[in-house]
Order: C-alpha cells, then sequence, then structure tokens
C-alpha cells in the first residue's frame, strides 16, 4: 500500500548585523517542505520508539513547555529525550508535522544546555508516527570535552556569587558578568549557544541569551528566552527574568558597550554598561524592541528594579539644581561617569538643552578648579529613545 507521507526540513539558522547602537541577530526559523510518496506499513508496529526516561521536572521548569497542551508535552519529552542521547533518528508518536515543529521550536527555546544541537532538523511524517533527523555540531568525545569546558566556565563565574545575595544581585550579577567577559562578534564559531558566550568569550545575540538564561537557571532563577526583532533591522534574542515573583524584561546584549557610540563617533570606556535594559519594563523595552508572537510573553508591567531609579539617577521632574548637585558629586567620587534617565520623553526634551548646553558646562569648570587641571575632555552620550543622557568625566 503507498501512502502518502510529508517530509519537512526544519531550520533553526542564526542572523546577524550590527547597525551603530543596535544589532539584530538572533536564530531564526526558515523551512523548506518537500512532498514525496513511499511505500509505508500502516500503523507503528515495529516502529523503534526510544523509552523516554524524561522526568516531569527535567522539564516542567521550562516556559515553553508549560504553554503545552498534555499531547504536546508528551512529545516535547520524547524530542527532549533523543536530543539529549544524540539519536541519529527520534520516532515521535504523533504524524502532525505542525506539531512536531512546534514542540522542537520550543524545546530549543526552553533548553540552552543543547548547545550541540545545530537547530536544523529534517522530519518525515507518516500515517500514524513521524521520524525526526537531528542535525548535531557535535558528538561522543568531542560533545563531552565541550561541555567539561562549559562547566568550566560556569564554575568560574559563579565564584562571584555569595550566598547572601539576593535574587536581583544575582541577576545583575549574570548580566554585568556576560557583558564584561563575551565579546561581540559576528563571526564567534557556535555563537547561537552557550558554548559560544560561556566558554568562547565570543558570541551574538543568541549565544548572550542563551547564556544568561543558561547561568541564572542553574542559580534557580526562572529565566526566559525571548525572540523577536529590532524593528527596521532585524531578528533578536533577549530574556524575561522572574525575580520576587515579578518578571522583567532583559537584554545583555544591548548592555555590551559595542552598542554604545557616543558624541562624535567617540567611544565610551570599555567597562561601561547599558543599564537600561536590566531588569525593566515591557513598554521600556518595546521602544526599540518588538517580540514574537507565537506565543504569549508574561507582563513585565514594573520599573522597580530599573537601574538608575535603583542607583538616584533616574529623574521624575526636572530640577536643574539638583541635577547640577547629582554632577559635581560624582567629580566629587571620582565616578568614571554621570547619569541622568528621565521618567518620559516630554522630561527629556525639557531638560536636554540645559544639560548639555549649561550644566555639564558647569560642572566642568567644577571640574577644573576642583582638581587643579589646565584643561579637562569629556565625553557624552544622548539617548532620546531611552531618555537618558550619560557624561564620561576624564580627570587626566
Amino acid at each position: 500500500m503507498f501512502l502518502a507521507i510529508l517530509m519537512v526540513v526544519c531550520i533553526f539558522a542564526g542572523l546577524g548585523g550590527v547597525v551603530k547602537r543596535l544589532l539584530p541577530d538572533i536564530f531564526a526559523s526558515t523551512g523548506e517542505v518537500i512532498q514525496t510518496v513511499r511505500e509505508k506499513a500502516s500503523g507503528t508496529a515495529g516502529v523503534p520508539f526510544e523509552a523516554v526516561s524524561v522526568q516531569e521536572e527535567d522539564v516542567s521548569g521550562g516556559y515553553y513547555y508549560r504553554q503545552l497542551n498534555e499531547e504536546e508535552q508528551a512529545l516535547y519529552k520524547e524530542l527532549y529525550q533523543g536530543l539529549m542521547d544524540t539519536s541519529d533518528v527520534i520516532y515521535m508518536h504523533t504524524p502532525d508535522m505542525e506539531a512536531v515543529k512546534t514542540v522542537s521550536r520550543y524545546i530549543l527555546c526552553d533548553m540552552p544546555q543543547l548547545f550541540w544541537c545545530s537547530g536544523e532538523m529534517q522530519m518525515t511524517g507518516y500515517e500514524a508516527y513521524s521520524e525526526v533527523r537531528p542535525v548535531y555540531t557535535y558528538t561522543g568525545g568531542e560533545k563531552d570535552q565541550k561541555q567539561a569546558e562549559i562547566d568550566l566556565a560556569v564554575q568560574e563565574c559563579f565564584t562571584g556569587i555569595s550566598g547572601d545575595m539576593s535574587e536581583y544581585d544575582k541577576i545583575k550579577y549574570v548580566f554585568e558578568y556576560l557583558v564584561n567577559t563575551v565579546d561581540y562578534n559576528l563571526d564567534a564559531p557556535d555563537n547561537q549557544t552557550i558554548y559560544s558566550s560561556l566558554a568562547g568569550k565570543s558570541s551574538v545575540c543568541a549565544g548572550y541569551s542563551r547564556g544568561a538564561q543558561y547561568l541564572l537557571n542553574r542559580l534557580g532563577i526562572e529565566c526566559i528566552y525571548v525572540t523577536g526583532n529590532i524593528p527596521g533591522q532585524g531578528a533578536h534574542a533577549w530574556n524575561i527574568v522572574n525575580c520576587g515573583g515579578q518578571y522583567y524584561q532583559m537584554d545583555v546584549t544591548f548592555g555590551d558597550p559595542v552598542f554604545i557610540e557616543a558624541e562624535g563617533g567617540k567611544a565610551p570606556p570599555e567597562q561601561s554598561i547599558n543599564y537600561d535594559y536590566l531588569c525593566c519594563s515591557d513598554a521600556e523595552i518595546m521602544k526599540n524592541h518588538t517580540a514574537d508572537t507565537f506565543v504569549t510573553y508574561p507582563q513585565c508591567n514594573s520599573m522597580d528594579l530599573n537601574y538608575y531609579r535603583l542607583n538616584g539617577m533616574y529623574y521624575e521632574t526636572f530640577d536643574p539644581d539638583q541635577l547640577l548637585l547629582d554632577m559635581n558629586n560624582s567629580i566629587y567620587n571620582m565616578e568614571s561617569s554621570f547619569t541622568c534617565k528621565f521618567a518620559s520623553d516630554s522630561l527629556y526634551e525639557e531638560a536636554h538643552d540645559m544639560v548639555l548646553d549649561d550644566l555639564v558646562k558647569r560642572a566642568v569648570q567644577n571640574l577644573l578648579d576642583y582638581y587643579g587641571l589646565v584643561s579637562v575632555q569629556y565625553t557624552y552620550i544622548e539617548d532620546a529613545v531611552m531618555d537618558k543622557i550619560t557624561i564620561y568625566w576624564n580627570y587626566e
């Protein structure tokens, strides 16, 4: 008997590109559908399904897993088992190609530890079941060696974690650790995986985001891998984190100073970090991000953990005297920079000209007088999208 089957080649490939401050890159799904006809017996008799040893606790922490119905969750476990075992062929208890594609995508979003999976899978559907043939970048001893390198990198990272740190402190630590140790590099090997960011120290947004997810999950903090795009630029990936039962947006990639372009094209200090995207709200990040809609993400409504708010750099009114006082205090304390982030677009517009044309110059004069300098150089960044101005002081 001849039965029609559907062969689907699913490829989750990485994209990348840099445009000044914003960089789009991520694994994005593309697909090619090939229809063919083969002779195949009906039913599942003789199909070598693998025994599934994956337990509920092994997968229940996955946000995407929890969005599936019971039948889809069973398929998720079946496919995850095969990927963990690096099986050449994974036999699935469904002929539904759309279900298999959904499950495969969700697994790759939930499980950053699957660094040996390229994301490419050939899927063949029969009358009562389907076959999945994944493409692996590493198997056997080579995979084990890569895992050992990742384990060592995680151990080194966690030396900076103390037992009395709050969830927020751990999230901030991981954010800063990745920004400070990973170089943004479109040509980095394995740049869609945790291997690139944790062991290779060179990656793109998928590697940054999966690295954050892997580290925070290991610390017992829920961290969701989010896919979307930067409008007008391209695909991108970032995270949503759960801190104290409240969800917050987080984009480690955009924390990297490589995406900060100062006035006149001058680069800011190498260790500068952009904290706009550490524990912010949907409204804040969606100023220049758009999330995919294939799944509903948790709402992030709070700005109570905004870095600038927590550190006295968030202004809900425009008070020139207070701003100048804060600038001068940053100079007295020998801080490398001063940031003023405003609560709204209108407040930023109101303050902008006076900050750059008057207050900064008065603060620079104070710097000259206070330290007895002959001349002072400073660099500033104005960010109208995020309603923020940062001045970098040069004390030399």
